[in-house]
This record gives C-alpha cells, structure tokens and sequence, in this order.
C-alpha cells in the first residue's frame, strides 16, 4: 500500500525538496500551498496532488480535510508535515519587533504558524490513527533565541508550534501516532536576508548554510518507520547554531 503524506507550504524551498524525497522514497504526497498550483513544482502528479488553500483564513480547515479524505484511496494518512509559515517584514524588509507588529499581523501569523496546525491535525486525527502516522512540525531556530531577522510574531508562533508539537506526541501517543519537529537554522532558500552570509561565518560552527535536500532528508526520516519510537523530539538542524 502506497503510504500518503500530506505536506503544507510546498511551493518552494524546504516544501518543495522535501516532496521530492519522499516521492523519491516511494510515498504519494499532497500538497498545499495559498497559490494556484505552480509550473516550478515539475514532479510526477504535481497538479493533480495539489490543493489550494489559505490557512489564514480558519474557517476553511474543516473542508481542506474534506478534501484531503476524499483522495485517501484506503482512509490512512501515514504523515503530515506542517512546512506552511510565513514571517511579515517592516518597510525594506526590516525585522518587525513589538512595536512594529500590530493585532492583524499578529493574527495572520499565528493563524497560519500554530493555529492552524493544530486546527488541520484534529480534523485528520481519525486519518493519521488508522495509517499510525507521523506528524513532523517545522519550527525554527528563531523559536528559541531572539534572531536577527525573523520578527516577533514568528518566533512567538515557533515557540509555540515547539510546545504543541509536545502536546501532540503526548495526547496522541496512546494512539499509535507520533509527532517531532525538526527546527532548521539558516538554510539556503531563495529568500535569505541579506546578512545572512556574516552571520553564518560568525555563528554558525559549521561556517556554511545548510541545504533544503538535507533538511528534507531529516523529515522523511521522522516520517518513516526508521524513527518508530522517536515522539516529542525537537531535531535541530542548523550546523551547530543553537549550541
């Protein structure tokens, strides 16, 4: 039986490889992403397999998990890796602080970084039970320290997608049904802050960026059976970064 991963933010980067390893490894992914579907995404089953949907916007989880068992051939979901965040920028792409940051922009980024994660795992829960599924959450560094670019909203909704991704492994072990998250450093994507090149030199023991194939390679691991019996785990992968 072909195991089924849905994956969200897919469009591009960390999204985009990761398909491409599991696809590589014999899984069937869905995809979802706020766009139409993209001409870059040149992998088997592209445009049939993506779903377009806007994770802002709440009230719509309800039917993109409709969607999603409608095309579950045997009603198992063996993975969903939550990729979708997004991390607003100040006039020339300056880092939004306290100040900076109003209600809406607060709302917009929790809803799509955390909420709606939570939102999409509760109506899949039946899916992920029956396949003993893998949830794999994508934190980031900036969770857990104050980070140059990334602002306070985001880093708020990492932190917090770190602590639910542990109230999931906890809730849902009994299940069968595990849940880790793996918290990338500075990885090379086509949208790096300028500056980024100083700080890796300076912060970064590994004195490189780290690439979207090897970050994609960790989810498919916490994705498959070789990571049977790892629940809760937050995987760092940033070069050393964090020590």
């Amino acid at each position: 039986m072909t195991n089924f991963c849905l994956l969200t933010g897919a469009s591009r980067g960390i999204g985009h490889a990761t398909v491409k390893v599991l696809q590589r490894e014999g899984w069937r992914v869905l995809t979802v992403s706020r766009q139409p579907f993209s001409d870059e995404c040149r992998w088997p089953m592209a445009r049939e397999s993506h779903i377009q949907a806007d994770l802002s916007d709440l009230s719509s989880i309800k039917a993109l998990a409709d969607e999603v068992r409608s095309r579950l051939p045997e009603g198992q979901l063996a993975a969903l890796v939550n990729n979708a965040g997004i991390s607003p920028k100040g006039p020339n792409g300056a880092r939004m602080g306290v100040s900076m940051t109003d209600a809406d922009a607060w709302s917009q980024v929790l809803n799509v970084n955390l909420v709606s994660v939570s939102l999409l795992v509760r109506e899949l829960l039946p899916e992920l039970k029956a396949a003993g599924g893998s949830i794999v959450n994508v934190t980031s560094i900036a969770g857990s320290r104050v980070h140059p670019f990334a602002g306070v909203a985001y880093a708020a909704s990492k932190a917090g997608l770190a602590a639910l991704t542990r109230e999931f492994a906890h809730e849902f072990g009994p299940l069968g049904v595990r849940a880790n998250a793996i918290s990338p450093g500075e990885i090379s994507t086509s949208i790096l802050s300028p500056g980024t090149d100083d700080m890796v030199k300076k912060y970064v023991p590994l004195r490189r960026l780290g690439t979207t194939e090897e970050v994609a390679k960790t989810i498919h691991f916490l994705c498959s059976g070789e990571s049977a019996y790892i629940n809760g785990a937050e995987i760092h992968i940033n070069g050393g970064q964090h020590v």
